[in-house]
C-alpha cells in the first residue's frame, strides 16, 4: 500500500526528517584520522607509459602518473648506470633525478592549519653543492645534500610545514645550474605525516620530551630520518623543538635503534653542529631541575661520547661511554630562571663515525627529556 506525504502526521514526518539530519550530521562528525603515509605515487614505482619516456626522460607535464613535472626530469631505476655512475634507491625500485631547474609537483588535500612533515629520500648524483628545494606555499626550503650522513647514499629527511589551505601544491625543485644539465638530486620516495601539536603539562615543562611524536618513518629506513638544520620551532618535523644547528639531528625509533625510553629518540650525529633547543615557559629566580637520557643506539657507534646541556646560563657535561650495546645513562642540571622563557639547547661535544662503516655519521642517543620545578 503507497503511503502519501500528506496522510502522515505533522509529527512523525517532524521525527522523519529529524532522524534523516541526524544520521547526516554523524556521518560528518566521524572522528578525523590523522594523514600519515605515501603521496600518490609517492615511491614513484608506478611507472610512465613508454611513449612519454625517452630512455629516461619524462617528455611531457603529465609523464610521471600522480605528479606535474616542469623541466628535465628523469625516471631512474636504482643500480649501475650509463657512463659508470651508481645510484642509490634506498625505497625501492625506482627514483626521480631533477636536472637544472627541473620541479615535480602534486597537490593533495590537507587540514588548513595544521602542521605536517614530509618525509622523503633524497641524494645528490654529481656535484657537491647540490641543493634540493622543497616547498608547499607559503614556505619554501633549501635541503643542503652536500653532506651524506649514510655510506649508502639514501639519506631519510624530514621537513615540517603549516597547511594554510584544505589543499596544498608540494612542490621539489632543483634550484642549481650545473655545467651537465641532467646533474641533480635524486628523488626516490615521499610521504606525508599530520603532527599533533605537543602541550607542556603540570610534570614536565618540556613539549615532546621524549620525541614520541615525529615524522613518518618510510619502510625501509633503517638509517633513521634526518631532520635539516635551522628548523624553526612553529614548522618543525619535531613538535615543539627547533634545529639550530648548521648540521641535521637524526630521529631515530625502537624498531631500528636502542632507545632508552618509548618509540622514538635523536641522535645528535654531526657534533657542536648538530643542536636541539626548546624554549619553555617558566618563573624568574624560580629553581628548576633539568633530567634526560643519554647513550648509544646500539648502531656500531663506539667511543667517547659527550652530550652538553644548557639552560638559563647554566651548563652540563654529560661524558658517556659508548662499547655500542645500546646502554644509557640519566642525567640533571639545576637552574634558576632568570625570565620568563627559558631557553634549553642540547649538542654532542665531539663527532663519530661508525667503527665498521666510516662514510656514516653517528652520536650520542638523547631522549626522556623533562624538566619541573624544584625547591633547590
Amino acid at each position: 500500500m503507497a503511503i502519501h506525504i500528506s496522510s502522515l502526521s505533522p509529527l512523525f514526518f517532524l521525527l522523519l526528517v529529524t532522524s534523516a539530519f541526524t544520521v547526516a550530521a554523524a556521518k560528518r562528525i566521524v572522528p578525523h584520522r590523522p594523514l600519515e603515509g605515501l603521496l600518490p605515487n609517492g615511491n614513484f614505482e608506478e611507472q610512465p607509459n613508454p611513449k612519454n619516456i625517452k630512455k629516461t626522460v619524462l617528455l611531457r607535464k603529465n609523464a610521471l602518473p600522480k605528479w606535474e613535472i616542469t623541466g628535465r626530469v628523469e625516471y631512474i631505476q636504482g643500480g649501475p648506470q650509463p657512463g659508470g655512475m651508481y645510484f642509490a634507491v634506498a625505497h625501492g625500485v625506482h627514483a626521480v633525478r631533477l636536472g637544472n631547474e627541473a620541479t615535480i609537483s602534486q597537490t593533495i588535500p590537507v587540514k588548513k592549519g595544521t602542521l605536517y612533515a614530509l618525509t622523503f629520500g633524497a641524494s645528490r648524483t654529481c656535484a657537491q653543492d647540490e641543493v634540493l628545494r622543497v616547498s608547499v606555499p607559503s614556505q619554501t626550503g633549501d635541503i643542503p645534500l652536500q653532506t651524506l650522513y649514510s655510506s649508502n647514499g639514501g639519506d631519510t629527511i624530514a621537513w615540517g610545514f603549516i597547511a594554510t589551505s584544505n589543499y596544498v601544491k608540494i612542490t621539489f625543485h632543483n634550484p642549481g645550474v650545473q655545467e651537465d644539465p641532467a646533474c641533480g638530486p635524486l628523488v626516490d620516495a615521499v610521504a606525508i605525516k599530520e603532527l599533533a601539536p605537543p602541550r607542556p603539562s603540570r610534570v614536565n615543562l618540556v613539549k615532546n620530551g621524549d620525541f614520541e611524536e615525529g615524522p613518518h618513518r618510510l619502510i625501509n629506513t633503517s638509517y633513521g630520518v634526518l631532520l635539516p638544520p635551522r628548523q624553526e620551532d612553529k614548522t618543525s618535523p619535531l613538535p615543539g623543538w627547533v634545529i639550530e644547528s648548521l648540521k641535521a639531528v637524526k630521529f631515530i625509533d625502537k624498531a631500528h635503534f636502542n632507545v632508552p625510553r618509548g618509540i622514538a629518540a635523536l641522535e645528535l650525529v654531526a657534533g657542536r653542529e648538530s643542536a636541539v633547543a626548546q624554549i619553555i615557559r617558566t618563573v624568574p629566580n624560580k629553581m628548576y631541575n633539568l633530567v634526560f637520557m643519554v647513550g648509544d643506539a646500539k648502531n656500531g657507534c663506539h667511543g667517547s661520547m659527550m652530550v652538553e646541556a644548557f639552560a638559563a646560563g647554566a651548563t652540563v657535561k654529560v661524558p658517556f661511554q659508548s662499547v655500542g650495546k645500546g646502554q644509557f645513562k640519566s642525567a640533571s642540571l639545576k637552574f634558576k630562571a632568570i625570565s620568563d622563557r627559558t631557553r634549553i639547547t642540547f649538542y654532542s661535544s665531539f663527532y663519530h663515525q661508525k667503527i665498521d662503516d666510516y662514510g656514516t655519521l653517528c652520536g650520542p642517543v638523547l631522549d626522556n627529556v623533562r624538566v619541573y620545578p624544584t625547591k633547590f
